[in-house]
């Protein structure tokens, strides 16, 4: 007979202590960002549970060196609302590569997220630098391949 295997409280806390390194030089940026997010999910552990953060943190190195595939970096428009009348600002994906390559790759995993609370302690468990040092050693990343 089969049991179903649901993560308990010592598994988030193992989970909320292991932290993973992702160098970005040269991956595509849609495809980088869903392996992050499953790894924030936590949906590549055997004991994934979706009402508790099993996913571990994650650290993006060199988010400036991704790459974009077609011509999406003349033709994909970000919009954002600045909240005021006649607030709407539009940017292209790149010159918004240029400006913010941090911020780019933090909206591409947080889209990718469930759109619930949990998700948003998952999204803050990304930390994304453009080059390739960070201040997280002591938190003893490991290497993602």
């Amino acid at each position: 007979m089969t049991k179903t295997t649901f993560a308990t409280v010592e598994k988030n806390h193992e989970a909320m202590n292991t932290w993973r390194v992702i160098d970005a030089t040269g991956k595509t940026l849609g495809r980088m960002a869903t392996e992050i997010a499953t790894i924030l999910m936590g949906k590549h552990r055997p004991d994934y549970t979706p009402h508790i953060l099993v996913g571990e943190g994650v650290i993006v190195t060199n988010a400036d060196k991704i790459k974009l595939t077609g011509n999406k970096a003349n033709t994909r428009v970000y919009t954002f609302y600045t909240g005021h009348p006649g607030g709407l600002r539009e940017k292209v994906l790149g010159e918004y590569m240029e400006a913010a390559p941090d911020e780019v790759v933090r909206l591409a995993v947080r889209r990718m997220l469930p759109k619930n609370r949990i998700a948003r302690r998952m999204i803050s468990r990304l930390k994304v630098y453009r080059g390739d040092a960070h201040p997280h050693a002591a938190q003893k990343p490991a290497q993602h391949s």
